[in-house]
């Protein structure tokens, strides 16, 4: 895409492992998805890297629940992550997200300057990725939890909150 895309790609994922991946390597090899309206899954199966097809396939999923909580499959990784090249294109495992602002440039008055915010990142120790391995990561607690004024200002929580009554939330 184009570079908006790519600096977005760089800081906004899911991803349970990326890398240069070839779908279209093999004819058995697919990427897959469900949603079934509490959990959607997508899943990459038996999908090879670029130019490292002699390496075996991979076969792993990510699914994410309506609840918030996000696992990682994964069924086939026939090499330890660690092993494959990030000259092509990044290998990361993990979570992250940014948001984009469109600013005035101070050059150029008619035109804008895009800046990305990346404000969280939970990147995964890809030593720990195997075949027949699971990663779950559960939501912390927020106010948006709530459904009444009563949950929300005796709740535990650790921060400030407060019940909006038009909002009901």
């Amino acid at each position: 895409g184009d570079v908006i895309h790519r600096m977005l790609t760089a800081t906004q994922y899911v991803a349970p492992l990326m890398a240069n991946f070839n779908p279209s390597y093999s004819r058995n090899s697919t990427v897959q998805y469900l949603d079934n309206g509490t959990v959607f899954v997508v899943q990459w199966d038996k999908v090879y890297l670029q130019g490292k097809e002699d390496m075996g396939s991979f076969t792993f999923q990510a699914a994410l629940h309506s609840s918030g909580r996000i696992v990682f499959g994964y069924k086939e990784i026939p090499v330890p992550v660690l092993q494959i090249s990030a000259t092509q294109h990044p290998v990361k495992a993990g979570l992250s997200d940014a948001f984009m602002i469109l600013n005035p440039s101070p050059d150029v008055p008619e035109s804008r300057r895009r800046t990305i915010y990346e404000y969280h990142r939970v990147e995964l120790d890809t030593s720990k990725i195997t075949n027949m391995s699971a990663v779950e990561f559960t939501p912390l607690p927020t106010c948006l939890q709530h459904q009444s004024c009563e949950m929300c200002v005796t709740s535990e929580l650790t921060f400030n909150c407060s019940w909006c009554h038009v909002l009901q939330r």
